[in-house]
């Protein structure tokens, strides 16, 4: 009772195994999916199966459906008013009372209605953001942590017991500038938000140090060539340097004195860089603080559009425990690694075709997969191990793992992949999935770190309110001032996560303000105020009545709940393919649909009592699948706009 189509197909495939068995005895039904009808004229439901009987019953799929569509008895089926032969298709008509009645209280009797359970729930962890702990989250951050909000509350929505973590970046050499410059400062508390005034840290070391370089390097330069391409790097940092006195001047004037008196800054760095690695006391705690002030900033910037995290991993943590020297002892054992002029190299081509994975991955059988460097001839170990040993932790007691990570990873997500199986764990292989995205662009805006030049979240989460207010103010205007602020942060939160959820992952998001915000179509705010207008509809009754279903004969009204009906399936759907868009998209059109119905159907001066209250029940379905397709979405449903 929870999926009103499948309930319907279940009683079409029943009376077509009856009309079948009168037809043609003895035939087996064959399995066949139904197809929705390009015309609402033309039926609900379509069965290509005569198609599929034509080559054993040696007729033509339409003298078929002719014959079976005699045979059906309708009258047998409390769901189905009418069967017809269309060229070769049989095609249903649902019976407009019952199966309104059916849908509407389906959806109004389940406060979670459109969220189909599995059968066996799945322990998982999806690990997202996990940006770099020396600069603030940006637009582009934002999408991955958008994502992987969604992702968590499809698969929660469907029961699985979902984690959600974010791997902690604390090693190497952008962490330790960052906590060198900290220390010159005298190791001073945050002011103001945390990330940004890290973030402020980073840039600004990396601003002098670059400027210093610059300096001497034209100095010696004698080409005149040479000594442009000098000067023009050389404007570009002294650009970052104007903003970053400009906006944080304690920081960058305290560290433009200080650090030109160091002899060697980058020797200090990489001294404290390979001191954090060591392990050693004074500069894991120095670098911890630090670390920690960022990330209570990601905490406090993400927790206003309610997205948080159920565990920090530390990649220190893999470094200290020698993790990562165990995944290569073992992998040593294999025999996909070799030695290559003093570097040990993984022979990922040889895992894949020894192992059949690229038929199994879907992978194209003649594209050859590159090799991975695992250590250097000097003795370092790349990044892609330590990723190896946390893949492993990750997947204790846990049944799949879904990284959010940038589409330019997915090379060595895939070899990642491939180095689980050569130590005979296929199945993490199998459960591990890369679920890659694209950047986001904002038009004129060009970020960089080193330069402390990026958009932040904030800033822009700040900003969609502020145009969501001014939207409120003018459409509301008779509501309180802290009532207008209330809604304006729910459709300004709504507006960027529903931009970024919109777009395939795989393509870039160019960031519009104006589409964004849109009252009119295609956006949060325009669901958002479709489902506060059903809301409104209903707060003028005191309660529903009994319903006359059978008056529910307007075509829009049979639209309306033939969407509604599609929901849990649509749900299933993004859920089990990973596809947020296909949430947004349906919502968009469940909102399209419900205004169109609102202006030419009238509900609370319905021609009885009775059709009043079956228009009020559609109403009220059409609210809470509306407010459940957005809190899939991460996306508050305001009863008011």
């Amino acid at each position: 009772m929870s999926n009103p189509l499948a309930t319907l197909r279940n009683e079409c495939i029943g009376i077509l195994e009856n009309a079948l068995d009168v037809a043609y005895p003895g035939t087996v039904l064959p399995s066949s999916k139904f197809s929705y009808p390009p015309d609402p004229k033309m039926g609900d439901l379509s069965s290509a199966v005569c198609f599929q009987l034509a080559r054993e019953l040696r007729q033509s799929p339409a003298k078929i459906a002719e014959k079976i569509v005699v045979s059906i008895d309708v009258d047998s089926s409390s769901l189905i008013k009418e069967a017809k032969a269309l060229n070769g298709y049989i095609n249903f008509y649902a019976d407009p009372s019952s199966f309104a009645e059916l849908v509407l209280e389906t959806a109004t009797g389940d406060d979670e209605y459109g969220f189909l359970k599995v059968d066996e729930p799945l322990n998982v962890i999806v690990e997202h953001t996990s940006a770099n702990p020396n600069a603030p989250l940006h637009i582009g951050n934002a999408r991955n942590s958008i994502i992987g909000d969604c992702l968590k509350q499809l698969l929660r929505s469907q029961g699985h017991n979902v984690r959600v973590h974010f791997l902690v970046n604390d090693m190497g050499r952008q962490v330790a500038m960052t906590t060198y410059g900290w220390k010159l400062l005298g190791k001073p508390d945050p002011v103001g938000r945390a990330e940004e005034w890290v973030g402020a840290i980073y840039a600004s070391v990396n601003v002098i140090n670059e400027l210093r370089r610059l300096k001497d390097e034209l100095e010696d330069a004698t080409r005149a060539m040479e000594i442009a391409e000098l000067q023009e790097e050389a404007e570009k940092f002294e650009a970052a340097a104007v903003n970053l006195r400009k906006k944080y001047p304690d920081i960058y004037n305290n560290l433009s004195e200080t650090l030109p008196k160091i002899e060697d800054p980058m020797k200090g760095i990489i001294a404290l860089n390979t001191a954090y690695e060591n392990n050693e006391p004074e500069i894991v705690e120095d670098v911890r603080k630090l670390v920690g002030f960022c990330l209570y900033g990601f905490e406090t910037s993400l927790g206003e559009v309610n997205i948080g995290f159920d565990s920090f991993d530390f990649e220190s943590d893999l470094v200290w425990e020698k993790a990562a020297e165990a995944v290569l002892d073992d992998l040593m054992k294999t025999p996909y690694v070799f030695k290559d002029d003093g570097a040990l190299i993984l022979d990922c081509d040889k895992i894949a075709v020894d192992l059949n994975l690229k038929k199994r991955w879907g992978l194209h059988p003649t594209h050859e997969i590159p090799r991975l460097v695992l250590m250097r001839r000097d003795g370092t170990t790349l990044y892609t191990l330590r990723d190896m040993a946390y893949s492993l932790f990750k997947f204790k007691n846990i049944d799949r793992v879904i990284n959010i990570i940038g589409n330019e990873q997915s090379l060595a997500q895939l070899q990642l992949r491939l180095a689980l199986a050569a130590l005979g764990n296929i199945l993490m292989g199998d459960n591990q999935l890369h679920f890659a995205y694209e950047m986001v662009n904002l038009p004129g805006v060009k970020m960089s770190g080193r330069l402390g030049i990026y958009v932040t979240l904030v800033e822009v989460i700040e900003k969609a309110v502020e145009l969501a207010y001014n939207e409120v103010d003018v459409r509301a205007p008779h509501i309180s001032k802290e009532e207008k602020q209330e809604i304006a942060k729910m459709v300004g939160h709504g507006a960027v996560k529903y931009t970024l959820l919109s777009v395939d992952a795989r393509k870039t998001v160019t960031f519009d303000w104006k589409k964004a915000l849109n009252f009119e179509t295609n956006s949060a705010p325009f669901i958002q105020y479709s489902h506060a207008r059903a809301c409104n509809i209903l707060k003028r009754v005191d309660e529903i009545g009994d319903p006359n279903y059978s008056g529910l004969t307007e075509d829009k009204e049979r639209d309306l709940i033939m969407t509604l009906a599609k929901f849990p399936e649509i749900f299933e759907g993004a859920a089990n393919e990973l596809k947020p868009g296909d949430i947004t998209s349906y919502a968009n059109q469940l909102a399209d649909k419900f205004n169109s119905f609102y202006a030419v159907v009238p509900v609370l001066k319905a021609e009885t009592p009775e059709v009043m209250n079956a228009r009020l029940q559609l109403v009220d379905s059409v609210r809470i699948t509306l407010r459940n397709a957005l809190s899939l979405l991460g996306i508050k449903a305001p009863v008011r706009m």
